[in-house]
């Protein structure tokens, strides 16, 4: 029997990182909620363990003033799991870990692998598409981790990154995805860019 990835000392390590102050949204709970869909949704996936390590790693190294975040962590888990699991393997845990920076799939050789990543993409973002009062209670802890960002700057960085997610035919990658949650997050994230378009 192989041993896991993520072993019971990586897990209290990593855990340690996201309980740091100032994570307010990307902290422990996500991380959770994204091994819940994991879980929820390992049938699907060809390697869950691989995509269990991406889940741990995507937000380990987290700044909200640093634009490298992505990349530092995939490094992490470069480091973390090296002599852990073949360099393949690592090179695409790392790969899917660097696609959370812009959400754009990675293509691998074997579609089923391509299909991991795009399940991970999309257990990601599911909380766009959560119900109103969750999605509501990101946008806070997400406005709190960019507590030094003024108002009006905020705004306008919100607001392009939101409108980048509405203008794509479509904001998850994967049918499952699609249709449990693509209508619900274009009717919150239409809702948020209201918001921020006036002064409430």
């Amino acid at each position: 029997m192989t041993s896991p990835l993520i072993d019971a000392v990586l897990r209290r390590d990593l855990s340690a990182l996201y309980g740091a102050d100032g994570r307010h949204y990307h902290g422990l709970s996500h991380i959770e909620a994204l091994l819940a869909l994991a879980a929820e949704y390992r049938a699907l996936l060809s390697d869950p363990d691989a995509v269990e390590a991406a889940i741990w790693f995507h937000d380990a190294v987290y700044d909200s003033r640093a634009k490298d975040n992505e990349a530092r962590s995939a490094e992490l888990a470069r480091r973390k799991l090296a002599g852990k699991t073949a360099p393949e393997r690592l090179a695409r845990i790392a790969a899917m870990i660097e696609a959370t920076a812009t959400h754009e799939l990675p293509r691998f050789a074997d579609p089923a692998k391509t299909r991991d990543a795009a399940l991970f993409l999309d257990m990601d973002l599911s909380v766009l598409g959560a119900p109103q009062e969750v999605f509501d209670a990101y946008e806070q802890a997400i406005r709190r981790e960019y507590a030094w960002v003024p108002e009006e700057a905020w705004r306008s960085g919100r607001t392009a990154v939101l409108q980048a997610f509405i203008q794509r035919p479509h904001i998850f990658h994967t049918e499952e995805f699609r249709n449990r949650f693509e209508k619900q997050a274009r009717l919150n994230i239409a809702r948020s860019l209201k918001r921020l378009e006036g002064k409430s």
